[in-house]
């Protein structure tokens, strides 16, 4: 079995791959904020953007979509690790285009749409909980005053 480094190559070649990702997916996203299926929903251009943060987070071969393994190590990295046979179902809900995997679009419609799926329910659930910072420090110096 050889090795073919020539598709393989990091740096520049990766940085490329990434950006013209992200073009693909600012794209898409325009193409959202023109539509008329999301216009009433609150800060969209901002949501649209937080969202494709998160699936270029999760999709780790930039191939423009999730596939059964990155579902995988995603819910496994949100504390959330599913069998096979459940991470089929969850993108068997979102896949519109009976692909087998989860597109960009698809994960759209799914974060902003009313239906709820379960890797919205987690993926929302996963954000609440990233919003409550814990103080950090020592904690106020208290007096006899304070003493209920």
């Amino acid at each position: 079995m050889s090795l073919d480094f020539k598709d393989k190559q990091g740096g520049k070649r990766y940085g490329a791959l990434r950006k013209k990702q992200e073009d693909e997916l600012d794209e898409v996203n325009r193409d959202f904020l023109d539509g008329d299926t999301y216009k009433d929903v609150e800060d969209l251009e901002e949501k649209l953007n937080e969202y494709k943060e998160k699936f270029m987070e999760y999709d780790l071969d930039n191939s423009g979509d999730i596939d059964i393994m990155e579902l995988k190590q995603m819910m496994e990295k949100l504390g959330q690790a599913k069998t096979h046979l459940e991470l089929k179902k969850m993108i068997a809900e979102i896949d519109t285009t009976n692909s087998g995997t989860i597109h960009y679009p698809e994960f759209l419609n799914m974060m902003l749409g009313k239906k709820s799926s379960i890797l919205k329910i987690i993926l929302m659930f996963e954000e609440k909980n990233k919003e409550k910072a814990k103080p950090t420090g020592l904690p106020p110096k208290k007096s006899l005053s304070d003493l209920p």
